[in-house]
């Protein structure tokens, strides 16, 4: 046999749904007895009428791009298919958790899709420990972690580094949105995995965004302060290990990525951060200082959204992206406006390495008041910016907009709305924030 084929078998092997629901049962996650007791029932059931009409499978969306899409499965090297002729992935909606007994109580899922109103399965938890740590792990890939997390840095800890953070993350994270809808490769199958979270269910497997953000943050974050702050090395080597199993670990856990999902998704990121990290100082330095800079962002950002919006029909990864490249976009630009007014300034380098200042009662009062009210200002604006975006995409498309859901699974709607919504955060964080703090005297 040679090397080839017995790399094809392994990756088979790593890519088996078996191994996942394996995984769930060792860390105290079951399906309900009801669905249990008898996992080949789920096999030779026929698709239900509602389920085999329903508008979340990957058949052409109406308002998707992008010609007739074939079954995901259909370019799986193992042949894998979905069981249970269920909705796109593998997934078959729950019922309601009832109480169970006290040594293994039933949680139900975590979130449900926005857009597709899909919801995940009820599950019999053991380890309640093990179910909060790994709900903690994946939230740190998903949008709340982020809308916070770069902000933080940008207003209380370092502004270069949060910039150059940000450049990072959407690199990574558009080369990993992209390649998912190349590959196009289904999530695992349920039965016999139990779907605890569903958010991101529309969107294929390959590799695993949550494990490429996951490792790429911690890693970039160590290249990007390690020397120029002052802190034992051991700390950063510490922090990433931890950072990114949990992470990975916890995309398994919620049955969402299989072991080579989270595997490539890994290696994919440590070659992105290899080939494109030595450039990220002149990318930053670009932004910043470049008089052309502003049109040249957001002309890129628009064409690398575009390429991405015809890759595939609709799915959530589209928003996701557009979101994502607004979101780089917008923190470019405005670092770009704040360094022309002066607003920025840098430390020199003959200051370098920066030392920890001693935290104070005023220090740590003056970064819960930054992030109190620089969060406020810029979930106000992504709320005014969602309620403009929307209605006006739908006009100029003439799409309908009694559905929101429905409309938002419109490139014409959902692209615009995105990217506009999600540049204008961007460019509040590094721009009008920072002007309301210098006004306020909290800078």
């Amino acid at each position: 046999m040679s090397l080839r084929q017995h790399l094809v078998q392994l990756a088979c092997r790593l890519q088996e749904p078996q191994k996942v629901a394996r995984f769930q049962r060792l860390c105290g996650v079951e399906a309900p007895p009801s669905r249990s007791a008898d996992p080949r029932a789920d096999e030779k059931a026929e698709p239900s009428p509602l389920l085999s009409g329903d508008p979340r499978r990957r058949g052409r969306q109406p308002g998707a791009t992008g010609g007739p899409q074939p079954p995901g499965n259909d370019r799986h090297p193992c042949g894998a298919k979905a069981v249970g002729g269920g909705a796109p992935n593998g997934v078959q909606n729950g019922l309601a958790a009832e109480p169970g007994p006290a040594s293994a109580r039933r949680a139900g899922s975590l979130r449900r899709n926005s857009l597709t109103g899909e919801e995940g399965q009820p599950a019999r938890v053991s380890n309640w420990l093990l179910y909060y740590l790994f709900c903690f792990g994946t939230e740190l890939g998903n949008e709340l972690f982020y809308i916070l997390f770069f902000p933080f840095w940008i207003w209380n800890l370092d502004l270069l580094v949060g910039r150059r953070l940000v450049i990072i993350w959407v690199l990574v994270m558009y080369l990993g949105q992209c390649t998912k809808d190349i590959i196009r490769w289904p999530r695992p199958a349920s039965p016999p995995v139990v779907k605890l979270e569903v958010f991101y269910n529309s969107e294929y497997s390959m590799p695993s965004t949550h494990a490429m953000s996951g490792t790429a943050i911690p890693i970039a974050m160590v290249l990007l302060t390690y020397g120029r702050w002052q802190y034992p090395l051991i700390y950063g080597l510490i922090l990433i290990p931890c950072w990114c199993s949990l992470v990975c670990l916890s995309r398994i856990y919620m049955g969402m990525h299989s072991i080579l999902d989270i595997i490539a998704g890994f290696l994919y990121t440590i070659l992105i951060l290899a080939i494109f990290y030595p450039f990220v100082d002149l990318i930053d330095n670009f932004n910043q200082t470049h008089k052309c800079a502003p049109l040249i962002i957001i002309g890129l950002h628009l064409v690398l959204g575009i390429f991405s919006f015809t890759l595939d029909t609709w799915s959530t990864s589209r928003g996701d992206t557009a979101e994502i490249l607004g979101s780089g976009a917008g923190i470019a630009c405005g670092s770009h406006m704040a360094y022309s007014m002066g607003l920025i300034l840098d430390p020199s380098l003959d200051l370098l390495p920066l030392a920890m200042p001693p935290v104070t009662v005023t220090l740590f009062g003056k970064a819960i008041l930054r992030i109190l009210i620089g969060m406020t200002f810029v979930l106000i604006v992504r709320d005014i910016m969602k309620k403009i975006t929307i209605p006006l995409a739908c006009k100029i498309s003439n799409v309908p907009c009694d559905d929101i859901r429905k409309a938002r699974q419109h490139m014409e709607v959902e692209l615009p709305y995105r990217y506009i919504t999600y540049g204008m955060v961007g460019f509040s964080i590094t721009f009008f924030v920072p002007c309301i703090f210098l006004f306020l005297g909290i800078s």
